[in-house]
């Protein structure tokens, strides 16, 4: 891939400016230089029937072979967490594990440090208020509010409200304790449809009770926020299984690779169109096309490309004979391009 045109695009993610990166595929096999043209394109969402909008990747392919493929690519999902007690830290270290970018904000230095939370990407020591303002936050922005008493609430969900509205506030607290912050809220004049979509009490009802199983049904909740186009209003859902890590050490990353991409899946394949994976010489790995005997192949494929400056385009059938002898789980085809 193209590195000057992959940082382009990350300074864009950045900006919170939408785009696509567009493949243009010249048959089946060839010299990367020559069979592949890659630029950036303004994002077109799908839509379906109901007027929802999707980020979804599509691929478009000839009676040639020739093909056509538009990865969106969506601004950075960042999951601000206010707060940095014994809650805070399980769902900092599953939601990392999801691909959301963990900002910790605590104004107590021996609960806000990066001794304590290794997976966030940011860790905020300041007032709640300080930190929320200095984070400018967008429509791709998740927040979870769950610091160590009301006052502290108030003084987060009063900041959140002031400015843009993210995708997700959830507020952890009882019952009596969330309607006491959130009359005197509506008391103090703030928008009362932004107040009714804040989720409290925080997390889907799964009878959690220790703070990990409390974790769990907040990123749960997150991930149908993130995912389910019913509940994101009007921000457009993340439909590709494209992640933002990837693309960062692609374009950061000097040594030789080859870099894998699903292009179209069918079935019930581990992962989905969008999915990349990038193989060195050594057959070191970056990211997953899904694991398993495919991904294996894949990375065999991938690893005898490297430095060769070709591609190829394969089609691997998880549902023959093959893959009933492995033992595979997961039936279903996929269409991935390799590039080197």
């Amino acid at each position: 891939m193209d590195k000057g045109l992959l940082k382009e695009l990350l300074q864009a993610v950045e900006e919170n400016r939408l785009f696509s990166i567009k493949t243009e595929i010249k048959g089946k096999a060839g010299k990367t230089e020559e069979g592949l043209v890659t630029s950036l394109v303004p994002l077109e969402p799908v839509m379906d029937h109901q007027g929802r909008k999707y980020a979804s990747v599509r691929y478009q392919e000839d009676d040639q072979g020739n093909g056509v493929l538009l990865e969106p690519v969506l601004p950075r999902e960042r999951l601000i967490i206010c707060g940095g007690g014994h809650v805070a830290l399980q769902v900092a270290e599953f939601a990392a594990k999801c691909d959301f970018h963990v900002i910790v904000c605590d104004e107590r230095p021996e609960f806000a440090n990066e001794q304590r939370f290794p997976w966030a990407k940011q860790v905020l020591c300041a007032p709640f208020g300080e930190c929320i303002r200095e984070l400018k936050l967008t429509p791709f922005d998740f927040v979870v509010i769950v610091t160590r008493g009301h006052a502290c609430d108030r003084e987060c969900l009063r900041h959140v409200l002031a400015g843009s509205e993210p995708a997700y506030t959830g507020m952890i607290g009882s019952r009596s304790r969330v309607a006491k912050v959130l009359e005197q809220l509506r008391e103090e004049g703030y928008d009362k449809d932004r107040i009714q979509r804040v989720c409290t009490p925080i997390g889907l009802p799964i009878g959690a009770d220790i703070p990990a199983e409390i974790a769990i049904s907040i990123l749960a909740e997150l991930i149908t926020y993130k995912r389910k186009p019913e509940v994101t209003r009007d921000r457009i859902c993340n439909d590709s299984d494209l992640t933002l890590d990837v693309l960062e050490y692609i374009a950061e990353d000097d040594s030789p690779k080859a870099v894998v991409t699903i292009l179209t899946s069918q079935g019930s394949t581990p992962r989905k169109a969008g999915s990349k994976m990038t193989v060195d010489a050594q057959g070191r790995i970056r990211g997953s096309v899904g694991g398993g005997l495919g991904e294996a192949t894949a990375i065999r494929l991938a690893k005898e490309m490297v430095g060769s400056g070709t591609y190829r385009v394969c089609r691997f059938d998880m549902n023959g004979d093959v893959a009933a002898e492995e033992g595979m789980v997961c039936g279903g085809t996929l269409k991935i391009l390799i590039e080197s």
